[in-house]
């Protein structure tokens, strides 16, 4: 079953839009941790693909903390995030071949939208996915 919906605190979303900024050139990546199921703490990781313009890849040292810092402050994985610098919010068939987290909502910033920041999420399973609408709480 999926949620109609997801609420997104309006800090943790700045945040996001803040770091897809600071990066118009090439795809930012990180997860997000949450508490009772509402997301609440982004962890930036390192772009390691090879063609970070059009792709992301995790580096693995920084997942590896990221996950361990989240096990230590009683967080779980909520979210895998990337932006798209020249590329609609919507995910790639890259994306979809790549996503291995199935329980994890996959959150796609696009700056492809005439000035216009754009966020949307995705649950991937296979090579599907499907749209969670998003709503800003706080």
């Amino acid at each position: 079953m999926t949620p109609n919906e997801i609420q997104i605190p309006r800090k943790l979303t700045t945040q996001l839009l803040h770091l897809a900024q600071l990066s118009p050139e090439f795809e930012i990546c990180g997860l997000i941790g949450s508490q009772n199921g509402l997301p609440t703490t982004c962890y930036p990781i390192t772009n390691q693909a090879k063609h970070a313009r059009q792709r992301y890849l995790l580096d693995a040292t920084g997942q590896i903390a990221a996950m361990a810092s989240m096990r230590g402050s009683g967080e779980e994985l909520f979210a895998i995030y990337h932006s798209h610098p020249t590329a609609p919010a919507q995910p790639s068939s890259t994306d979809l071949a790549m996503a291995t987290y199935p329980d994890a909502l996959y959150l796609i910033i696009s700056l492809n939208t005439k000035g216009i920041l754009e966020m949307r999420g995705f649950k991937i399973d296979g090579k599907n996915a499907q749209e969670i609408p998003l709503t800003l709480n706080g």
